[in-house]
């Protein structure tokens, strides 16, 4: 019987150690839900392929502002920072040819696209951690913008 009481203790405490941690995270020195662009402009490269390279991690992404061409493809090469906090990028454009999600990893990751429309297209992190914000609504989101 004591057993399975220090067990249950243990795992509230180790369920208010990740809430804590998540909470200051939360406070940290980022300026959360205030999205500041950071943009770049693929260039096509000889193989006539747009690439872009961008890192996540800590409720952003950068760049978060990508503009590529229409009908070019396009490999967004990521990685995610230094950080314990799980994070993805997800895309959910299909009449546009952008759709991806998928988790972000200490390793660089390719995600290979062709943009078909011109537009603006939202791209984010859907994840959060029980009654807190989206990390979208913190701040981690970002667009594609295809242009001519």
């Amino acid at each position: 019987m004591k057993l399975l009481q220090y067990s249950l203790i243990t795992l509230v405490m180790l369920f208010l150690c990740t809430v804590a941690a998540y909470s200051a995270e939360s406070a940290d020195t980022h300026d959360h839900g205030t999205w500041k662009e950071k943009r770049i402009v693929a260039k096509v490269d000889a193989d006539g392929v747009q690439r872009v390279e961008m890192i996540g991690g800590d409720y952003y992404y950068d760049p978060n502002y990508i503009v590529v061409k229409v009908n070019k493809p396009v490999e967004l090469k990521v990685k995610k920072a230094a950080s314990y906090i799980p994070h993805n990028l997800l895309a959910k454009s299909p009449e546009a040819g952008i759709v991806f999600n998928f988790e972000l990893k200490g390793e660089q990751q390719v995600v290979k696209f062709t943009p078909t429309k011109i537009g603006k297209y939202p791209i984010y992190c859907d994840k959060s951690l029980l009654w807190f914000k989206t990390h979208r609504e913190k701040g981690m989101e970002g667009f594609i913008q295809v242009v001519e």
